[in-house]
């Protein structure tokens, strides 16, 4: 199969992105507050009832402050409420489904836990992938975390632009000093941390 071409440079993508989750932060107001315009929320809480009308008051909140919003695992649901993207998780990626209802502009981004999952979201046309865990993180707390030396072999093998997910905190991040990455993500934190200015050749993260 031939890959797909990505809609988008990794010098146009968000430098982080705030995943909701009902089960750990009940409101994220205030965590969307504090981002950068420009950053953007994904939206999951997939279980959650009146998913569809959180959905949309998100997107006015995010409309409002100049925030893209990305609707994770439902590409129906992301063209109906006009959000700015879409968010697959691994075992949707190569699925036909969500390109149905793709929106010409959207941001896509595919969660990825390994090489192989990576080079399957830059056949099927994602823009990003979100690699995880790169550390521990208390949204699974038994899962293995990568780790800096895996992760970084992931990111510079990578064909497309990656966000690190997973135990990002200031201090941790500064452990990625240098690594090729075009941002960070997570579901609490995020938003409050200072990325450092570098070399867009090098490491499309911006401030």
């Amino acid at each position: 199969m031939r890959p797909l071409k990505c809609a988008r440079s990794a010098g146009t993508l968000p430098a982080r992105l705030l995943m909701t989750d009902a089960a750990r932060v009940a409101e994220p107001a205030t965590d969307i507050a504090r981002l950068k315009p420009g950053d953007a929320v994904i939206v999951r809480d997939y279980s959650r009832l009146e998913r569809a009308a959180h959905a949309r008051a998100l997107k006015r909140l995010c409309r409002q402050r100049r925030l893209l919003l990305l609707v994770a695992g439902d590409a129906q649901l992301a063209r109906a409420i006009g959000a700015d993207g879409l968010h697959l998780p691994e075992g949707q990626v190569a699925a036909p489904g969500w390109r149905r209802f793709k929106r010409s502009g959207w941001l896509v981004t595919a969660a990825a836990h390994s090489g192989a999952a990576i080079a399957r979201a830059f056949t099927h046309g994602a823009d990003a992938v979100l690699v995880s865990p790169v550390f521990p993180t208390a949204s699974h707390p038994r899962g293995r975390a990568l780790g800096v030396c895996r992760f970084a072999r992931l990111a510079r093998a990578s064909r497309l632009p990656v966000y690190a997910l997973g135990g990002i905190s200031a201090a941790t991040l500064r452990q990625l000093s240098g690594l090729p990455i075009a941002g960070i993500a997570g579901i609490s934190g995020v938003a409050g941390i200072r990325l450092p200015r570098r070399n867009p050749r090098r490491n499309p993260m911006r401030r």
